[in-house]
């Protein structure tokens, strides 16, 4: 481990190895994936997508050893005995910075199917990454008034999934925590943003015959919640994770739109859920 290099030195190598490694898979993940297109037959659809998750976990891969060699933050974290390789999930975790992608790669791969985000549109711009988000079938969401578009990329993004057990991450709280944005939403809440269930309902909805089980994380930065560069620098200690499978039943499966005893019953599990996950996040925090 590089730690005797002082940290604004590792963070710049290790910013540097992050471009590196992307600009080098980005290419091989563009083309598999327009041989992907080029053939509409499922079978073939369903070996291009294998080759690229493989792509992405190799990409994925380097990058955690990269943080292994430059960062000197200890990792505290816990796994629950229902994580399987071969089943689709959905992960729902908070959100307090952007390091928290960083961390769910490095605690998830190899460990559960590819992993894949729903991102804001405006990303897909983002120099090779977003090529590379594009190519993997990152779905890319407006998250403005426009809700039936967005819907819409999730109906679509849900059908791709569909082929290959995948695992899909959903932010619920829309946004990264600020107590800016906690004070101005008047959130209940100690430590996290009121969720929102829309997405995450017709997500289930859309593949309630493959995914049966919600992977709930919760991160938390003991030491203070870093910027990315921040932590590539090495000021965060320790990160503390723990993720808790809750399996899915027709319960949490329903048309939030239009199923009004649905939407009454699901907001009041998610209400609880909230609540309990606030708990844990603080004494993690504490």
């Amino acid at each position: 481990m590089l730690t005797f290099l002082p940290g604004p030195f590792r963070g710049i190598l290790s910013l540097l190895l992050f471009a590196l490694n992307t600009i080098l898979w980005t290419f091989p993940l563009v083309l598999f994936h327009l041989l992907k297109l080029a053939v509409p037959a499922v079978g073939w659809r369903r070996f291009w997508s294998r080759v690229q998750n493989g792509v992405g976990t190799a990409w994925i891969s380097f990058n955690n050893w990269n943080l292994s060699t430059t960062n000197p933050v200890r990792w505290d974290v816990e796994f629950p005995p229902e994580m399987a390789k071969d089943q689709w999930c959905l992960v729902v975790a908070n959100h307090r910075s952007w390091v928290d992608i960083l961390v769910l790669q490095r605690v998830f791969n190899r460990r559960i199917p590819f992993l894949k985000f729903f991102l804001k549109k405006e990303l897909i711009w983002v120099p090779f990454l977003g090529l590379a988000w594009w190519a993997l079938d990152y779905p890319f969401l407006a998250r403005s008034a426009m809700a039936n578009k967005d819907l819409e990329a999730i109906r679509r993004a849900a059908e791709k999934f569909k082929i290959l057990p995948v695992s899909v991450m959903n932010f619920v709280e829309g946004t990264r925590f600020t107590p800016e944005k906690h004070a101005k939403q008047r959130s209940p809440y100690t430590h996290l943003l009121k969720p929102k269930a829309g997405g995450m309902t017709f997500l289930l909805s859309s593949m309630k015959d493959e995914i049966d089980l919600i992977l709930d994380v919760t991160i938390a930065y003991p030491g203070g919640t870093p910027t990315m560069w921040e932590f590539l620098c090495g000021s965060s200690e320790e990160v503390r994770v723990r993720v808790k499978g809750i399996p899915v039943g027709e319960e949490l499966s329903g048309d939030f739109g239009k199923d009004k005893a649905f939407r009454r019953r699901f907001m009041a599990w998610q209400k609880d859920w909230w609540a309990q996950k606030d708990e844990e996040l603080g004494e993690l925090l504490g």
